[in-house]
């Protein structure tokens, strides 16, 4: 049977449905007409039970019943039509020739909905059919917003709950029992809602709602509660004071909500956004977060706080020498032995200073990643440069134990710079910066020591003064140079494109780039360099395309600062045709991170750089914190898988979760995808089994200048004794593809 609430969504005008109940033929047919007269469709029944018969299969918009009939009666027939399923809430009108107050409160009795004393006055019939039809329609839509509100409340696991004083406690609605793991019969009193929670979690909510009532104010707050099952949820508590009409409160009425997964999402933005991915350890942010933190501390109360800035000596040679996974692996056990040399608190991220108490100020003593290979320890409360130093030689000592990374025995040490505050500087950047002074000084004096800063190593910064000198002259005297890294296409077992990366060469020796890159990018170098980076490639393409039919592209790294040149995509523009090659020729590749960072200022030159046919390639991919909606939005050709994903393929299957994900999005959207970083036989063999057949790192080649790139281009196939081809051989390669292509039985799948 349809339910009522469907006949009341169409206009009452349009002949609402009347079953007319009447034994006598004569009032029968005269309400009818009448009836029919105003605009209803009348069905005609003569007793009690020929109405009930008709209602078993038919529903009509409302009833009128006659009070007085033989047999059923009119009160009869209202009691048993109610019970019928559907019928519930059907508007009944009772016509009765009775006026008193017996054959009234008996109509309602039996479930009326109203009564009419019989009369010739139909137009006051009509009306007031039309009332209860208005009426009933008000109603179903008022029980269907109802049931709509407890749904939105059920899906945000959100309910309500009253309190009056004096009248028997809380009273949750079902959906706010819900939210505790209880079902619409248990009930919750006070006190077993405060059985949920810990002992001090009940103690801090009593204080909370003693000081809200004594000031009837607004409660809002979160409480840690265990449920019966057991389960560990946070309810957010929120709800408004209700006042008498003499302004004495009489009560509180609001909403419980389960926030236990925002709360988590939150928990782990917020861990994102302070904390390094690779070691677990405070970013720069968070450190200088804490860093003012402590030093607000200390003007407070009058003490010394200390900061230690801590480099890896030879850090770079490991990292070159045994690949990106050992360095890797290296930073996490330096950030391991760290920790253990400073008391660390995780627990005082973007917490409020007037929150943390008289003493609190020693839990941001912490130590953290800076960049790189840097580290910085914070010590918000030092007596003097004594308690520093110790600290500083307790680093030392756990440093210059071997690390076994990557199977080799290594040691590793390090250089620390320490300054103190007030002494040596009254803000973190003054800090930083002397304490790089002393850290430099360590470095230039042989390493693995540690040293306070003193006014007279300032002079010792002239070094890097010089250096930047240098470099904004580096361009004019044609120091800098590219060296270009291959793209192979392992099934084609050929070049096919290539990454420039800059160089510097100064005094007849190369500069490395971790020594100069920062350095333009802090000094704002990096955007000419940039510019001649992609001159130069455009130029290099063209002398590839001349001697060997170079079709490919070469990529060249972006930094955002570049633009910020309002006429970035002329500038492309003019480079290629300078030389006359096609814009496909040079690719631009953008970290993930930076595209990130000014995604508004990036996109319209991107979209205009597409135009012309500069593709445009995402870097690192995977690594930044970002929605994935710009890909489908921006005009990206290739996305490059981080190394950071491709170094742990084959031994753990969480890697190779990662690049299925990232091979399977980047085919569902039309894009290019290449692995950077493959060092070994093991992570080329996963990434072509799982899809990946354009590969970029170690195994094949290292980065090389342009006339070494030569060879590669003369070649169709990698000969097995090419000196360029790294730790594999032909044969090796042609092994590893035929197995991972299946053509194996000793092939087992990767789990």
């Amino acid at each position: 049977m349809t339910p009522p609430s469907l006949h009341f969504d169409e206009d009452l005008s349009e002949q609402p449905k009347v079953l007319l109940v009447d034994d006598d033929d004569v009032n029968l047919l005269l309400t009818s007409i009448a009836l029919r007269e105003q605009g209803f469709s009348v069905t005609e029944a003569p007793s009690g039970e020929r109405a009930l018969e008709l209602l078993a299969g038919w529903l009509p918009d409302v009833v009128v019943l006659d009070a007085l009939m033989p047999g059923m009666d009119g009160f009869q027939t209202c009691r048993e039509l109610r019970v019928l399923p559907g019928l519930e809430s059907l508007p009944v009108l009772v016509l009765t020739g009775l006026d008193d107050d017996a054959s009234i409160t008996r109509a309602y009795e039996a479930g009326a909905s109203d009564f009419f004393v019989k009369s010739t006055q139909w137009r006051l019939l009509s009306g007031r059919l039309r009332y209860l039809l208005r009426a009933a329609r008000v109603r179903a839509e008022l029980e269907h917003s109802k049931s709509r509100l407890a749904r939105a409340q059920d899906l945000a696991r959100m309910g309500s709950f009253d309190w009056r004083r004096g009248h028997g406690g809380l009273v949750f609605s079902i959906e706010g029992l819900r939210v505790f793991g209880l079902g619409p019969h248990d009930g919750l009193a006070f006190r077993p809602l405060l059985r949920m929670l810990s002992k001090d979690d009940r103690s801090g909510l009593v204080a909370v709602l003693h000081e809200v009532m004594k000031h009837s104010t607004v409660l809002a707050t979160d409480i840690p509660a265990t449920l019966r099952d057991g389960r560990q949820r946070i309810v957010h508590v929120e709800a408004e004071p209700e006042f008498s009409e003499q302004g004495a409160l009489i009560g509180y009425s609001g909403i419980v909500q389960d926030v236990t997964d925002r709360r988590l999402a939150e928990d782990k933005i917020r861990h994102l956004a302070n904390f390094d991915v690779l070691t677990g350890l405070p970013n720069r942010r968070q450190l200088i977060w804490r860093a003012e933190r402590a030093l607000e501390y200390a003007r407070r109360l009058n003490h010394q706080a200390a900061l230690l800035l801590i480099d890896l000596d030879r850090f770079k040679v490991i990292n070159d020498t045994l690949g990106h996974g050992a360095g890797d692996e290296l930073l996490m056990e330096v950030a391991r032995r760290l920790r253990s040399c400073v008391r660390h608190s995780d627990q005082v991220t973007d917490a409020s200073i007037e929150s943390l108490g008289t003493r609190s100020h020693r839990s941001l003593e912490a130590v953290g990643r800076y960049g790189g290979d840097e580290f910085v320890a914070l010590l918000p409360e030092v007596v003097d440069e004594r308690d520093a130093e110790r600290v500083a030689s307790r680093i030392l000592d756990l440093m210059r134990e071997p690390i076994i990374v990557g199977g080799q025995e290594c040691f590793v040490t390090a250089s620390v710079g320490i300054a103190l505050y007030p002494r040596d500087g009254l803000s973190v950047a003054d800090l930083l910066r002397n304490a790089d002074v002393a850290m430099y000084s360590v470095k230039s004096t042989g390493r693995n020591s540690s040293s306070m800063y003193r006014p007279a190593l300032a002079g010792q910064g002239r070094e890097k003064l010089e250096l930047e000198s240098a470099l904004h002259k580096a361009i004019e005297r044609n120091e800098l140079v590219l060296h270009y890294q291959p793209k192979v296409d392992v099934r084609g077992a050929k070049m096919v494109g290539a990454e420039a990366l800059m160089r510097w060469r100064r005094n007849g020796v190369l500069v490395p780039p971790g020594d100069f890159i920062p350095l333009a990018e802090e000094t704002g170098l990096i955007v000419p360099i940039s510019e001649w980076a992609i001159r130069e490639a455009a130029r290099q393409a063209r002398i590839w395309q001349d001697s060997f039919g170079f079709a490919d592209s070469i990529a060249v790294n972006l930094p955002n600062r570049l633009f910020e040149r309002s006429d970035l995509v002329e500038y492309i523009h003019n480079a290629v045709t300078t030389y006359g090659v096609p814009h496909h020729a040079i690719e631009l590749e953008i970290t993930e991170t930076g595209l990130m960072k000014d995604l508004q200022n990036v996109i319209p030159a991107l979209h205009r750089l597409n135009e012309i046919g500069v593709e445009i390639s995402i870097d690192d991919f995977g690594t930044g914190y970002s929605s994935l909606a710009y890909l489908t939005t921006l005009p990206i050709s290739e996305l490059k898988i981080d190394r950071s994903f491709v170094r742990d393929l084959g031994m753990t299957p969480q890697s190779s979760a990662v690049v299925t994900a990232i091979i399977a999005l980047a085919r569902s959207l039309g894009l290019r995808v290449i692995a950077e970083g493959v060092e070994n036989l093991r992570q080329m063999e996963v990434l072509h089994r799982l899809g990946c057949g354009v590969m970029q790192g170690f195994l094949f080649s290292k980065p090389l200048p342009p006339e070494e790139i030569e060879t590669w281009l003369q070649q169709t196939i990698l000969p097995r004794k090419a000196p360029w081809i790294g730790k594999a051989g032909e044969a090796e390669i042609a092994e590893v593809l035929r197995v991972a292509d299946g053509r194996d039985p000793r092939l087992k799948p990767l789990g």
